[in-house]
């Protein structure tokens, strides 16, 4: 990946490659030898960010939360000159959102003593306040975070599922206070789920420079054609999320997918994934994969170039409103 492939985030002074590895599988649906072999690849294919949270994967039976930053903390520690080399991301705040308060101060510095000493690093590229806390003032939440920053604990910060209220919320309290501000918002967003991101909140994150990070970006994998009818829904851990998607939009975009896919001897994932990556404002798709070959796929997608042709054909048959 050259130079002129990566993306800024924000204002933050990092910069990333056009995709990011989504470690919510670590710990899940993959094992720590696979999941090694997964980054090793990632990396050398000169891709660098790789996100996760501290509550990943706690929804998988027997597991509490902390083992997919504890998996990627052993990659980092096996090769001490792989640190460098990465940029991580993690999140605070889903743990407790339930609670109320996930994102009090003293929330915040407990998760991120303990999300350093599970990733065994000294530092965090970007920290992301995971859901927004309708209990906790923002601006103790961002004074704790900005308090991280100095400290040299975390890089930057961003706001994972803020809508665009939230969002400039966040960033005027910031201005006014004199705060390190959200650098990276986290929204979903792909062919299929485009409402909650077009619109204000993509003119906000455009207008003040913010890098875009999209999860679910293959529509929890819907949008690799692995899933044609409800038959197929049980081809996967994620295959109860898809059913949803089997509408007539939905099989729309699988067709637009198709056709585009014939067209660069490509794969439908592969077209998902480089739409995405086009799309003005956005810095990165986050995408995981189970297995070295889900991975090369990933790869390729980077590479991909769509026509202005390509691009209008997804816009169209994806339209929320046709």
């Amino acid at each position: 990946m050259n130079k002129a492939d990566r993306r800024p985030l924000g204002r933050s002074g990092i910069d990333i490659a056009p995709l990011v590895f989504g470690g919510n599988v670590f710990g899940w649906t993959v094992d720590e030898p696979t999941s090694f072999a997964l980054l090793d690849r990632f990396l050398d294919a000169g891709l660098d960010a790789i996100d996760t949270a501290d509550v990943y994967s706690a929804w998988a039976p027997g597991n509490q939360g902390g083992e997919s930053e504890t998996i990627i903390g052993n990659w980092l520690a096996a090769d001490a000159s792989r640190r460098d080399r990465c940029v991580i991301i993690t999140k605070a705040g889903a743990a407790l959102k339930e609670k109320g308060g996930g994102l009090t101060a003293a929330n915040i510095v407990a998760s991120v003593e303990a999300s350093l000493r599970r990733l065994r690093t000294d530092r965090i590229d970007v920290y992301f306040s995971h859901f927004p806390d309708p209990v906790t003032p923002i601006e103790e939440t961002l004074r704790a975070h900005d308090s991280l920053v100095r400290q040299g604990k975390v890089r930057a910060i961003g706001a994972s599922n803020y809508d665009a209220g939230q969002l400039r919320a966040a960033l005027s309290a910031s201005a006014q206070a004199g705060l390190s501000r959200y650098e990276v918002i986290q929204p979903e967003y792909n062919l299929y789920a485009r409402d909650s991101y077009e619109g204000p909140l993509r003119d906000l994150a455009i207008t003040e420079g913010l890098g875009v990070i999209t999860y679910y970006s293959l529509a929890s994998g819907f949008l690799t054609g692995k899933y044609r009818s409800k038959d197929d829904l049980g081809k996967s851990a994620r295959g109860a999320r898809v059913g949803n998607y089997l509408n007539p939009r939905g099989l729309r975009i699988l067709e637009a997918l198709d056709e585009t896919a014939r067209a660069h001897d490509a794969r439908p994932g592969e077209v998902a994934i480089a739409w995405l990556i086009a799309r003005q404002g956005v810095s990165a798709p986050i995408a995981s994969a189970t297995s070295i070959e889900q991975l090369e796929s990933l790869i390729r997608a980077t590479r991909l170039m769509l026509t202005s042709s390509d691009m209008a054909r997804l816009e169209t048959a994806s339209d929320p409103q046709a």
